[in-house]
């Protein structure tokens, strides 16, 4: 039995001649604020506040950040001024940096710890992969 599996599911539909649901909806959106604006306030303010409303409605309906729309990129920049910022302070970089040279002694060399790298953990690892493979292997001789 055979299934059709959906293709291009990135692409929008164009439904609304050469525009998109969403493209339509911002652009309809501006205009439908542009009449607003047109009806209640004079003509010389109205396009004066309308101008960049009309570029925001545009640039939602048709600017890409990065091949992404233009909504992504505004929700990111809200969200980042809206959630709270964590700064860490690392008391330990503030107190090398008030050492001189003149103060570091043998002890204070002796008190610091550096680990020793080995390989073997990586060797213990390939070890076991290769006892893996090699189960599998003669699985599927047998």
């Amino acid at each position: 039995m055979r299934f059709q599996v959906p293709q291009f599911i990135e692409v929008e539909d164009k439904i609304f001649g050469p525009l998109t649901v969403t493209q339509f909806i911002y652009l309809a959106g501006g205009v439908g604020f542009l009449v607003a604006l047109l009806l209640v306030l004079p003509i010389w303010l109205a396009v004066i506040l309308g101008g960049p409303i009309a570029v925001f409605g545009a640039a939602l309906a048709f600017y890409k950040v990065n091949d992404r729309p233009f909504v992504v990129a505004l929700q990111a920049g809200v969200e980042f001024f809206l959630r709270d910022k964590l700064y860490v302070w690392d008391k330990t970089k503030k107190e090398q940096e008030k050492i001189k040279p003149e103060e570091v002694t043998k002890e204070s060399d002796a008190l610091k710890y550096v680990p020793a790298t080995t390989s073997s953990k990586i060797k213990d690892l390939s070890w076991s992969l290769d006892i893996k493979e090699s189960l599998y292997s003669d699985e599927k001789q047998k």
